[in-house]
């Protein structure tokens, strides 16, 4: 059951990569809505993984310290690692969006496409988030390890935002490509590890 949510999830996922690779190649979609795109996803995969970890009823925090201490397995100690990681998690993409909304302020900002590519995801990541509660409800996760995971899943995103203004737009359609064989990688060992 757990490989056929999983492979399910990531045939999901290589879709709504192809479809983001797909219309940015024909529409033309510039730079900077390439990346304000994948900025969206990584919020997405953030959003979603602060409500997986607060839906959890069984979970273990073995290797987990809160103030150089054991955490304990408790209800108080999910909704402190749901908080922390959601403001953590935040912050960083916060900064992220101050180095795009104003170092891209030569390219106009096309809402439709931003849109378009964020429903993509959004969906992908509705599916896989539904599907990881299956999962969750059949064998107990590491509540550190799901904590930590998306900061591993994002690094494409962080690399394309960091260099995608360098390398323009042929090279940033290669770059897509690589990214979306990143994701599938990194979502394979996510669920290898639950």
């Amino acid at each position: 059951m757990k490989k056929l949510l999983s492979g399910s999830s990531a045939i999901s996922l290589l879709f709504s990569n192809i479809i983001v690779i797909i219309l940015a190649v024909v529409q033309k979609w510039d730079v900077s809505t390439v990346l304000r795109v994948y900025w969206m996803q990584s919020i997405i995969i953030g959003f979603f993984q602060f409500f997986r970890i607060l839906s959890l009823r069984n979970f273990s925090t073995e290797n987990l310290k809160i103030n150089n201490q054991p955490a304990p397995s408790t209800f108080q100690t999910k909704i402190y690692i749901a908080f922390f990681f959601i403001f953590h998690y935040g912050f960083f993409h916060f900064i992220y969006a101050i180095f795009l909304f104003n170092f891209f302020t030569n390219q106009a900002l096309d809402l439709n496409y931003l849109f378009l590519g964020g429903s993509i995801f959004f969906l992908n990541h509705s599916f896989s988030f539904y599907q990881n509660r299956i999962i969750d409800k059949q064998q107990t996760q590491n509540i550190g390890q799901l904590m930590f995971a998306p900061y591993a899943r994002i690094i494409p995103t962080h690399l394309i935002i960091v260099f995608g203004a360098i390398l323009g737009q042929s090279a940033l359609i290669i770059f897509l490509f690589l990214k979306t064989l990143v994701d599938l990688i990194m979502h394979t060992l996510k669920h290898k590890m639950s």
